[in-house]
């Protein structure tokens, strides 16, 4: 019967002390090993199939080698691509992945926050619709680290918690300023309440205002299609005649499209469509949708890789703000 390797059997094969493979293989970090040494343990342990016993480092190390990954809305299309970018960071440093949901509703974000200050996870990562910074201080002050995924501008502050973000009022304008070169100046705008929607709308309020530009804002509950074709239906009905609608999310814009298809218009003959997010389904409909990307993974990828420096102690300190890029997709939507 093979039996499982072992540290030691890392040790010797890699040529380092069984010292060097535990801390290394915790994650714990030391100047005193160097960057080539922490590669060649990983490969080696790769190599023998070793596997650590967790159950035995989560005594030693008083941690559950696991982190939350926080989403107001599991069944988006918007969050998998997310949480695959936490996941594929935070797998190599040996940690597991709990993705939660929170129906972007206060008590349920206050009730996993708690969940972590009673020492479930060691860290968390995601959207956060309506906690403030400040209510994430007895969090931190436990020793769990947080990192939002934000849809505003940040400048990061005195409080140890971390935000990755995109600008979504550039975003927005950009959305806009590409409606107008279409030759649109009859724009109507939707959003469900909550979330990204406050920025996103005022970005577009002030673009059209400084046109001299009119503007209508439609105001569904749901960030969802069937938000989208509600929203839709009470522009149709309205005098404003729009000769486009950007849509703060893609779904809600390919609720858009449905309603205007069971009016008899036509996208993007008689009305132009914009999105916000290039979720998977927004190349695939038809016309294919235009939409800003905010590349998900890589947002994901950034905030698991925050949250882990914090967690080795590479990071300490006040908390930082880190944008992240987004690119204007142009389709056949407009």
């Amino acid at each position: 019967m093979r039996t499982r390797p072992t540290q030691k059997d890392v040790a010797i094969k890699a040529g380092v002390s069984q010292a060097a493979v535990s801390m290394v293989l915790s994650g714990t970090s030391t100047p005193a090993i160097s960057a080539d040494t922490v590669r060649r343990i990983h490969a080696v342990a790769k190599e023998l199939g070793y596997a650590p016993n967790r159950f035995a480092q989560a005594l030693k190390t008083r941690r559950t080698l696991t982190i939350a990954c926080i989403v107001p809305d599991i069944t988006n299309p918007f969050y998998p691509s997310l949480v695959r970018g936490v996941q594929a960071i935070a797998q190599d440093h040996d940690y597991d992945v709990i993705t939660v949901n929170t129906d972007g509703l206060e008590e349920r974000e206050r009730h996993f926050l708690r969940w972590a200050r009673e020492g479930r996870v060691d860290g968390l990562v995601g959207v956060f619709f309506n906690l403030r910074a400040q209510d994430f201080s007895e969090a931190l002050d436990a020793g769990i680290p947080v990192v939002r995924i934000e849809s505003s501008k940040k400048a990061g502050g005195p409080i140890a918690i971390d935000d990755i973000f995109i600008d979504s009022k550039a975003a927005s304008i950009s959305v806009v300023n590409y409606l107008m070169e279409a030759g649109h100046r009859r724009i109507a705008m939707i959003a469900g309440s909550g979330g990204p929607q406050r920025v996103r709308v005022e970005a577009y309020l002030e673009r059209l205002s400084q046109a001299g530009l009119p503007s209508l804002v439609v105001v569904d509950e749901a960030f969802s299609e069937s938000g989208g074709y509600r929203a839709a239906e009470r522009i149709l009905v309205s005098d404003f005649e729009p000769t486009a609608i950007f849509a703060a999310n893609d779904l809600m814009a390919i609720g858009v499209m449905q309603a205007l298809r069971q009016h008899g218009l036509n996208v993007p003959g008689d009305v132009a469509v914009v999105g916000f997010d290039d979720i998977p389904p927004a190349s695939l409909v038809s016309p294919a949708l235009s939409t800003v990307s905010q590349f998900q993974d890589k947002l994901g990828e950034k905030a698991a890789a925050i949250l882990l420096e914090r967690l080795s102690g590479d990071r300490q300190g006040a908390g930082v703000a880190h944008e992240m890029p987004y690119q204007l997709i142009k389709r056949e939507s407009v």
